[in-house]
């Protein structure tokens, strides 16, 4: 099944933050083989030149390392992956709540619903 991208950003762009997320969140563990760049693009509906440009921007961050007899793997290294795991969490947060405040949200409102979300709360007025 292709891989659900959006025509208004770059694909690679794209490729690339949804390898590092199955990465950070262990669907590729550290040290674990990743598919080919034929197969992964086959798989993402892409030209395999655009998931090629993908993996080369994810080993220049140092998530994925090239080893000639393996083919490409995850580093090993899960300070880094915690580091970019950490990254995009932070990054998800401001989006969030960027979005609430031109809701009308005040910071307060925002956490009383968050708190509310994780209680397992059904209403959030």
């Amino acid at each position: 099944m292709a891989w659900s991208l959006d025509s208004d950003r770059p694909i690679y762009a794209q490729l690339v933050e949804r390898i590092q997320m199955q990465i950070v969140s262990g669907g590729y563990p550290p040290g674990g083989r990743l598919p080919s760049v034929r197969e992964l693009a086959a798989e993402a509906a892409v030209n395999p030149n655009t998931m090629q440009k993908a993996f080369a921007e994810l080993e220049r961050s140092g998530l994925i390392v090239t080893q000639r007899t393996n083919g490409r793997t995850v580093t090993e290294d899960e300070e880094l992956i915690k580091s970019i795991r950490r990254k995009l969490a932070k990054e998800h947060i401001l989006f969030f709540f960027s979005k609430m405040k031109e809701l009308g949200f005040t910071e307060e409102e925002v956490y009383q619903l968050v708190k509310k979300g994780c209680e397992g709360e059904e209403s959030y007025e």
